[in-house]
């Protein structure tokens, strides 16, 4: 930093340091309100709900648990029918279990099969 020797460079001096301090509040106020932004609780939720989503391997992760459970609920609700006794209410429990775990374990195999008798089914119409 040179030395300042009249009045007049003293002046642009002071308003340019006035001017970087107008600058940097500026940036400073900008900063700190993305920052109370980005930290309400609602913006969290949020941002941690689209990095889930996001994630390819947590959505297949649910959309195979989400199909062992309807897969176990129906195999269950075709098992059991209408029926009241409660040997039977116990194995449609096990078997909804087992169905539910078993599907939830392999969802690209139970993917596949479908596809193959799905195109079983369009061949067989052709």
């Amino acid at each position: 930093m040179r030395n300042i020797e009249s009045v007049e460079e003293l002046e642009k001096s002071i308003q340019l340091l006035e001017m970087e301090q107008a600058i940097s509040g500026q940036l400073l106020k900008e900063q700190f309100i993305y920052t109370y932004d980005s930290l309400r609780l609602v913006n969290l939720l949020k941002n941690s709900l689209r990095q889930t989503i996001s994630s390819p391997t947590i959505v297949t992760d649910i959309v195979g648990t989400a199909l062992g459970l309807a897969t176990g609920y129906l195999s269950k609700k075709i098992f059991i029918g209408t029926s009241g006794n409660a040997f039977r209410k116990l194995l449609g429990s096990i078997l909804q279990l087992g169905v539910m775990s078993f599907v939830s374990q392999h969802p690209s195999g139970i993917k596949s099969f479908g596809r193959y008798m799905f195109q079983q089914i369009l061949r067989k119409r052709e």
